[in-house]
Parts: structure tokens; sequence; C-alpha cells
């Protein structure tokens, strides 16, 4: 699996906001490069299990409709006398 790449504006602005994190919740400060690791090891770890859920959702979502569209098919046959 390739790694996630994320926009510079996007990432810019997750690094903003692990920073802020760092400096509230541990009264750490933290450059932009620390923060930059940080979301490069996180997406490294948690990437591909949120990819691997997103997917299991959306075959489950899949499967849901194309239940619903056998149904409707069904429901359109003529009843055989």
């Amino acid at each position: 699996m390739k790694p996630v790449k994320l926009p510079k504006e996007q990432r810019d602005m997750i690094n903003d906001n692990i920073r802020a994190y760092f400096e509230a919740e541990r009264g750490e400060t933290i450059g932009h490069l620390a923060a930059d690791n940080l979301l490069e090891f996180f997406l490294k770890e948690l990437g591909p299990a949120i990819y691997n859920g997103a997917l299991s959702d959306c075959r489950t979502l899949v499967g849901q409709r194309m239940q619903a569209l056998e149904e409707d098919i069904y429901a359109l046959e003529w009843i055989k006398r």
C-alpha cells in the first residue's frame, strides 16, 4: 500500500493542530518538523486501518444498495398465473 499523501494546505493545518495540542494539553512547544514527523508516523500506523475500515463501510453500503435494487427489480416482474 502506498503512503497517504496530503495536500500541502491540509498537511500544514494538521501540523498546526498538532503543535497547538502539544502546547495546550502537554505544555510543550514542538517545532514544525517534529509535528510533521509525528503526523507521518500516525499516517503510517493508522492510515491502513482507517483505509480498510472505510472500504469495509463502502462494501456494506454497496451490498445494501444492491439488495434494495434487486428487490426493486423483483417488484417490477409481472405476476405469473
